[in-house]
């Protein structure tokens, strides 16, 4: 267990770049923006609700650790979208994603002088401003700046939904939350600004010379020599925050021509189609500046693999990959092989000559006819290998069509078994099958399913065995290979000839244990995450640690000499759950 725990964290550690730091902190700054809107929603209600609100949600998010993780977020997640600025060599992406990155760059220049005046005031004077004091300031003394305020409201709206769409899009349950999550992305802002309206109209109402006396005192809203300071802080601030993006776009362009001066280099794409571009740009960036079709599922965040390219030649050359490209290419088994990279992080030095594993859908029938779902999705599956023993040497003395009637029959019965414990035949290969367990359930429920189909399959062998008894000399033997993890399904393949699959580690795992099955002289192999996601207990079954091809560490997994006994071990679950 401990082992276990422990290559999870490894795992989980390697897998942190800075888009996972990124994302982490704009999720903390969307659920401030979530909690300052819902507040702002109150004043449909009354100024006394909004009160109340600000009560709440000032003694939640300046209560200490949660003030240090919100700053700290902000600063970060700032000077990351600086930094992305810099980086980002190619903008011919979606219109979305420069976008994304123009409306967040946006936000700090908008939102600078309102947290100056009323952070800050509080921070330096002690000043206590509320929604009353910053309603006048808005709709009485400034009425011109509140374009300002709404502007900012919904930049930074849109700035985190796309961010969050980015994020979603490849899970398993967006396309089911994709409306519910449209309608609270569309109502949220709408209430908060109507409640903004609603509130400054109050405000403007009654003002008069008792409600200033009430509302606006000097210990709240300072004196004139405060404010100055504040406005010349708010000034020098903004002028700052612009001067550094400006800084960063100049240097973008003495990076480019430090970059043409550097060289050109040639990148040649295993087709004929070569193209010259600076040095520094990704072998992605290289293609979609050039209209070079090129997959990329994720956009080149290096959250999928599908823009994988198999380098031809010699390798040495290359720079090292990334700690999140490692991980990336180590979560599909590839990285043992130094020839697989993944063109949206690699940035050669010298002529590369490669080609592409996935094929682009570059079609527009394609696109049309391509859903969501069809495309690419990451989610929690089950992957299991079944595979007929002896097929071989049962060809050799049979007829072609009596060797393809009994190898139907097996995967009939594999198929049987599958379908009723709730999966789904995927592939067959020969006289093996890989069936997917959980691409409509849960991850612990997917892992009892398949257990339950392993047993399933050892009886409906049994009887497949007892119908052909005249038939064969020996009796239908076969193994089974369970592993559950992180995959990427969707649709693989070129042009009509398409076909709906999984491609990850875990599906890579299942195959070896599979494998395994013959020198461990048994009939199903089971993972140890597979065993604790279904909740089966720890000595159920022997415990084995193996070493897996195309993996660093060993493994640890439980065998199962016979795989009818697992029908027991799921049944026991239930009654305990029971």
């Amino acid at each position: 267990m401990t082992a276990f725990s422990l290559e999870q964290l490894t795992k989980f550690v390697r897998g942190i770049g800075v888009r996972q730091i990124r994302l982490a902190c704009g999720l903390v700054l969307f659920a401030y923006l979530v909690s300052h809107y819902l507040n702002h929603a109150l004043g449909n209600i009354s100024m006394e609700a909004l009160a109340t609100g600000v009560y709440y949600h000032t003694a939640f998010w300046q209560f200490l650790p949660v003030a240090i993780v919100f700053y700290t977020a902000a600063l970060v997640h700032t000077g990351l979208g600086i930094w992305a600025l810099y980086e980002r060599r190619q903008f011919r992406w979606k219109a979305i994603e420069p976008l994304q990155l123009v409306l967040g760059l946006s936000v700090p220049a908008l939102i600078i002088t309102h947290i100056v005046g009323v952070r800050l005031g509080e921070t330096l004077y002690g000043q206590e401003k509320l929604y009353p004091q910053v309603f006048f300031a808005y709709w009485i003394v400034w009425p011109n700046k509140l374009w300002q305020m709404y502007a900012v409201l919904t930049i930074a709206w849109i700035h985190g939904c796309i961010g969050l769409y980015f994020w979603l899009r490849m899970k398993a349950f967006f396309k089911r939350a994709a409306p519910f999550l449209l309608a609270a992305a569309v109502l949220i802002p709408t209430v908060a600004m109507l409640g903004l309206y609603q509130g400054g109209r109050s405000v403007v109402d009654n003002d008069s010379v008792e409600w200033r006396a009430e509302n606006l005192p000097q210990s709240r809203t300072g004196t004139p020599a405060q404010q100055a300071v504040l406005d010349s802080l708010a000034d020098y601030l903004v002028i700052g925050y612009l001067g550094l993006v400006g800084l960063v776009v100049l240097a973008r362009g003495v990076r480019a021509l430090n970059e043409r001066r550097g060289g050109i280099i040639t990148l040649s794409y295993g087709n004929g189609r070569t193209v010259r571009v600076p040095k520094g740009l990704s072998v992605l960036e290289a293609s979609l500046r050039n209209n070079v079709p090129h997959a990329s599922v994720c956009g080149g965040r290096a959250r999928c693999s599908t823009c994988r390219i198999r380098i031809i030649g010699d390798c040495t050359a290359l720079p090292e990959p990334s700690k999140r490209e490692a991980f990336v290419l180590n979560r599909v088994g590839a990285g043992a092989d130094p020839a697989i990279r993944l063109a949206c992080q690699l940035r050669p030095e010298t002529d590369l000559s490669f080609f592409q594993i996935f094929l682009p859908q570059t079609t527009a029938a394609g696109l049309r006819t391509s859903g969501p779902s069809r495309i690419g999705e990451e989610r929690y599956l089950v992957s299991m290998f079944v595979d007929m023993r002896g097929s071989t040497k049962l060809a050799e003395k049979r007829l072609p069509f009596d060797t393809v009637f009994i190898v139907n029959r097996f995967l009939g019965a594999v198929s049987q078994a599958v379908i009723e414990c709730g999966g789904q035949p995927n592939q067959f290969v020969g006289d093996g099958q890989l069936a997917l367990f959980g691409l409509a359930t849960d991850p612990q429920t997917a892992c009892r399913q398949a257990l339950k189909a392993a047993a399933m399959i050892a009886a409906n062998v049994d009887e497949l065995n007892q119908f052909l008894k005249h038939d064969l000399r020996d009796p239908i033997r076969f193994g089974i290979g369970i592993h559950g993890g992180e995959v990427i399904i969707g649709d693989i393949g070129y042009r009509d000839h398409m076909v709906f699959t999984a491609l990850g580690d875990a599906v890579n795992v299942a195959a070896r244990l599979q494998d395994m099955t013959k020198s461990l002289v048994c009939e199903a192999i089971v993972s140890d995450e597979v065993r604790m996601t279904a909740g089966l207990s720890a000595d159920g079954l022997p415990q084995q640690e193996v070493a897996i091809r195309g993996r660093a560490e060993p493994m640890i997994v439980r065998s199962v000499q016979s795989a009818k006994t697992l029908s027991a071990l799921v049944n026991d679950m239930g009654i305990a759950a029971a």
